[in-house]
């Protein structure tokens, strides 16, 4: 078996993984800046992303990796990735073929928007 290499320590040692081991990874399209989804990801999950050109996730319900496309055919392949200042997310710029989310919409969040108060800088 050939032998895995860690993420890179100038990496790993800026994240803040939470109390499961993991750090929240937001899909954006790279040319729309449309949020395609949220995933979450270990420092496994991140290394592959990093190394392969494929975005894979940690699936908290079954308790696996799982690439994005593999069963689907709607792959994410990776464009850039970005860890935010507080080392606590990512944001995962990728070009997306077909639906991104699990419903078979282009995005997770077409599931309606919420009433809220809409906001005004103050001049």
């Amino acid at each position: 078996m050939a032998c895995v290499p860690d993420l890179d320590p100038s990496v790993s040692d800026r994240l803040r993984f939470d109390a499961a081991g993991l750090v929240a990874a937001i899909v954006q399209q790279h040319d729309s800046g449309e949020v395609l989804m949220l995933g979450w990801m270990d420092s496994e999950a991140l290394r592959r992303t990093l190394s392969e050109g494929r975005v894979t996730f940690w699936s908290r319900s079954r308790q696996e990796y799982w690439r994005k496309g593999d069963t689907s055919g709607h792959v994410q392949f990776v464009k850039s990735v970005a860890l935010d200042c507080d080392g606590d997310a990512l944001l995962v710029r990728v070009d997306q073929v077909g639906a991104a989310c699990h419903t078979g919409d282009r995005t997770c969040f077409d599931a309606g928007a919420l009433d809220a108060v809409v906001g005004e800088a103050q001049q």
